[in-house]
């Protein structure tokens, strides 16, 4: 599909994708044992296993942590490779909390979530999902930039929340999706990627590859996680989208 035609496509129904499939019998690997990347994923109607990746996720000295997510989504898409058919199209995820320069994984034990949500409370900190894709050899690569804003939680609502085993296996010690603690004040980027998988920066990348979907996954995406998402029309044209905090 040439470019003009591809965007005239973007732009159908609200700037949503609603293109005929070239590829039916494609299959997708997608590389997370995620539920929450799995949820969102299945979003798009593809034909898809899941295979989780064992990477090294230990960052690299003084790594910045858009590179640290992009390399990490490459890692578990090259790890997945061996395993995969021929003409399987694997995707690799990662997701990490920054504030500022300083990376927030999965916290080791309740004392660290402790520190991690202290530290982002009452604050804005951004989240790096990275986004690579890998099909015959040829690897895309997409990075997606959300800023969060905390609100002032009390230590009353950690202490709540740290005990309902929820933030041990979230990067940030937090899930924004969570229908009780609900850690962040607002958000205006992509509600997705701070899930752990921004949707629309995967389908541009699967446009790239002339790998289309009837689904209209970005009005989709918005009902599951019921947000209005501002950004999405302009990530499908190819944009870098990074949300700007309200003053």
């Amino acid at each position: 599909m040439k470019e003009e035609s591809l965007r005239r496509a973007m732009k159908e129904k609200n700037d949503c994708v609603r293109i005929f499939p070239l590829m039916d019998k494609t299959r997708f690997i997608l590389a997370s044992n995620s539920p929450r990347r799995k949820q969102l994923f299945a979003l798009g109607g593809w034909d898809f296993a899941v295979l989780a990746a064992d990477v090294d996720e230990t960052p690299f000295e003084n790594e910045p942590p858009r590179e640290y997510v992009v390399r990490l989504a490459k890692a578990k898409s090259l790890a997945i490779q061996p395993r995969a058919e021929s003409e399987a199209v694997i995707v690799g995820s990662d997701t990490t909390v920054a504030d500022g320069d300083q990376i927030l994984g999965k916290p080791v034990d309740e004392a660290d979530a402790r520190r991690m949500l202290r530290q982002l409370r009452g604050r804005v900190h951004q989240v790096f999902t990275g986004i690579a894709i890998l099909q015959n050899g040829r690897m895309f690569a997409d990075l997606c930039v959300t800023d969060v804003p905390m609100r002032e939680y009390s230590d009353e609502e950690i202490e709540r929340y740290i005990q309902s085993g929820d933030p041990m296996d979230k990067a940030g010690a937090y899930a924004i999706q969570h229908p009780d603690f609900q850690p962040v004040k607002y958000l205006e980027g992509c509600y997705a990627s701070v899930m752990g998988l921004p949707i629309c920066h995967i389908l541009r990348i699967l446009n790239r590859l002339n790998i289309e979907t009837i689904e209209d996954v970005p009005s989709s995406c918005q009902t599951l996680l019921k947000y209005e998402c501002k950004v999405s029309p302009a990530i499908l044209n190819g944009e870098a989208v990074t949300a700007i905090p309200k003053g």
